[in-house]
C-alpha cells in the first residue's frame, strides 16, 4: 500500500499589538520545526499518526508479512518524529514570563536624578527595595540611560501635593518613547541638617532645592537665615558635610543625614504636613495591563479646532463612568500658535495645547478601549503613555 499525503500548510501569523501592548508574538509564537519537516507539507494522515487506528493497517492480498512489518515500522518512525516536533512548539506564557524582574527589584538598575540620598532615590527604593540605584545629573539623562540600555528603569517626579506639577518632566514624557509601568507616592519629610554638635541658633545659611526651600518658608522665616539654592536636597547635605562650616545647614531627608554624617536638628519642618510627591517609573517596554487590581492609564492628546471640543473629549470618559484623576495642559512647542480663519471676523491666533490625562481604568477593560476609540474622533494626536497599577500605599 502506498502512503498518500494531501498537503496541509502550517504558518504562523504575527499578532497585532493593541494600544501600546507589547508584541509578544513576534519572537515567542514562531513555530520551529525539525529540519526534516521544514519547507514541506504535512500529510492528511498526520492526525492518524497521533492517534493510530488498528483497522487502518494494509490488508491487500499477496502482501508479505515482512513487507507489512516494514510499512508499520515506517509508520511508527513518522509518528515518533511528529511527536518529537510537537515538543519544539512554544510553551504557553506564565505570569513569571511576563514579569522578567522580581517584585523586590533584584538585579534591576534604576536611574534617578540627583545624588545618593535624594528623594528620587527613596522613591526608587520604595518601588524596588533591592534594586541598584544609578544617579544622573539631569532628568533627561535618566531617559537616556534607559534608552541606551544602561539601566532597566528610571524614576521621575511628576507632581507634588504642595508645589504642583513638574512641567519639564511632562514635556520629556512626550519627547521620549519610554512607557510608564508604575507610580510611587512618597511622603516627604523635610529635615534640618547640620554638622555634628551644631545648634540651630548657630546657622546663618540654609541650602536646599528651591522647591524645598519654598515648602519650608514659615520655618525659615522664624529662623531668619539666608536661603541658598542647590541642585537638589541631597547635594545640599553633601555640600554642608564637605564644607566643615558650622554656620551652614541643609534641608534634606533623614536618609541623606545618615549618608553624609549630619545631625538632624528638626524633622517635618515643611509648612504642610501632608506633603506627598508622585513619581513615575519608566521602562523601555510597557507592562501587560490586567484587571485583578486597580489600574491607572496616562494619555496625551491634541484636539481639532472647534467649539466644545475639550468638552466632547472629556465626555467620552464620563459617559462610560471612567473617573479622571488628573488633567494637565502644555503648549505645543514646535507649533505654539494655531491660526483659525473666520471669514466674518478674520484670522485669529490661539495657543495650541497638548492635554495630559490620567484616568482610573486598565487598558485591559473594554470600556477604556472604547473610550479611547471614541476620543480618536476628536483628537488630532493621541498616545498612550502607560497603563499601570495604582500606588495605594503611603
Amino acid at each position: 500500500m502506498a502512503l498518500k499525503y494531501a498537503p496541509i500548510w502550517v504558518c504562523s501569523q504575527k499578532p497585532h499589538s493593541h494600544l501600546g501592548t507589547p508584541d509578544l508574538g513576534s519572537s515567542l509564537s514562531r513555530i520551529v520545526l525539525d529540519s526534516k519537516w521544514e519547507c514541506c507539507a504535512l500529510g492528511s494522515s498526520a492526525q492518524s499518526a497521533i492517534n493510530p487506528v488498528e483497522d487502518e493497517k494494509p490488508n491487500a492480498p499477496g502482501v508479505e508479512t515482512s513487507r507489512t512489518g516494514k510499512i508499520d515500522q515506517a509508520h511508527d518512525t513518522i509518528s515518533k518524529a511528529f511527536h518529537r516536533d510537537l515538543n519544539l512548539l512554544p510553551k504557553p506564557l506564565s505570569k513569571t514570563d511576563l514579569s522578567p524582574f522580581p517584585d523586590d527589584g533584584s538585579n534591576v538598575r534604576v536611574a534617578y536624578q540627583g545624588i545618593p540620598g535624594a528623594y528620587s532615590e527613596d522613591a526608587a527604593l520604595k518601588a524596588y527595595p533591592n534594586c541598584e540605584t544609578v544617579p544622573c545629573d539631569q532628568f533627561e539623562a535618566t531617559f537616556n540611560a534607559v534608552e541606551l540600555w544602561l539601566v532597566e528603569k528610571a524614576v521621575l517626579p511628576i507632581e507634588n501635593s504642595v508645589g504642583g506639577s513638574i512641567h519639564c518632566n511632562y514635556d520629556l514624557l512626550l519627547q521620549h518613547r519610554l512607557h510608564i509601568v508604575r507610580e510611587v507616592h512618597l511622603v516627604v519629610n523635610h529635615c534640618l541638617l547640620a554638622l555634628p554638635g551644631v545648634r540651630q541658633q548657630e546657622l546663618k545659611r540654609v541650602f536646599s532645592h528651591p522647591q524645598t526651600l519654598a515648602q519650608c518658608e514659615m520655618t525659615l522665616n522664624k529662623m531668619g537665615v539666608i536661603r541658598v539654592n542647590a541642585d537638589d536636597s541631597a547635594a545640599a547635605a553633601q555640600m554642608v558635610a564637605s564644607s566643615g562650616k558650622r554656620d551652614m545647614g541643609a534641608i534634606a531627608s533623614s536618609r541623606a543625614a545618615a549618608l553624609y554624617g549630619l545631625d538632624i536638628l528638626a524633622e517635618k519642618i515643611q509648612d504642610k504636613d501632608d506633603n506627598v510627591t508622585r513619581f513615575l517609573v519608566l521602562a523601555r517596554e510597557p507592562i501587560i495591563p490586567r484587571t485583578d487590581k486597580l489600574y491607572k492609564t496616562s494619555i496625551v492628546f491634541s484636539l481639532e479646532e472647534g467649539p466644545g471640543m475639550l468638552f466632547k473629549a472629556l465626555a467620552v470618559f464620563s459617559v462610560r463612568g471612567i473617573n479622571l484623576s488628573k488633567i494637565e495642559s502644555r503648549p505645543q512647542k514646535r507649533r505654539p500658535l494655531r491660526v483659525v480663519d473666520d471669514s466674518n471676523k478674520g484670522s485669529a491666533k490661539y495657543f495650541d495645547y497638548l492635554f495630559y490625562v490620567d484616568f482610573g481604568a486598565s487598558m485591559a477593560e473594554p470600556h477604556a478601549q472604547n473610550a479611547l476609540g471614541h476620543l480618536q474622533e476628536y483628537a488630532r494626536f493621541l498616545r498612550v503613555l502607560g497603563s499601570y497599577p495604582r500606588d495605594e500605599v503611603l
